[in-house]
C-alpha cells in the first residue's frame, strides 16, 4: 500500500500503523556512518523497533525496473 499523499516526499519520520511491514527508499548523499532507525515510543524498543543501520558511501545499487 503505497503512502497517502500527506505522507509522500522528503521526511526523516514515517507513520507505521500496528501490524504493518514498511519499506523505506532512502538516498543519503551527505551523511555516512551507524544510524539508528527507531519508533519515537520508547517502550517499542523491546520489541525490535530500534535497529541499526550501516551507510557507506558508494554507487548504490542498480534500481530494479
Amino acid at each position: 500500500m503505497p503512502p497517502s499523499p500527506n505522507e509522500r516526499g522528503n521526511k526523516d519520520v514515517v507513520r507505521v500503523p500496528p501490524g504493518f511491514v514498511t519499506k523505506i527508499n532512502a538516498i543519503f548523499r551527505t551523511l555516512y556512518g551507524q544510524l539508528r532507525l527507531h519508533c519515537h515510543i520508547l517502550e517499542h524498543e523491546d520489541y525490535d523497533m530500534m535497529r541499526p543501520l550501516k551507510v557507506v558511501h558508494g554507487k548504490g545499487l542498480p534500481r530494479k525496473k
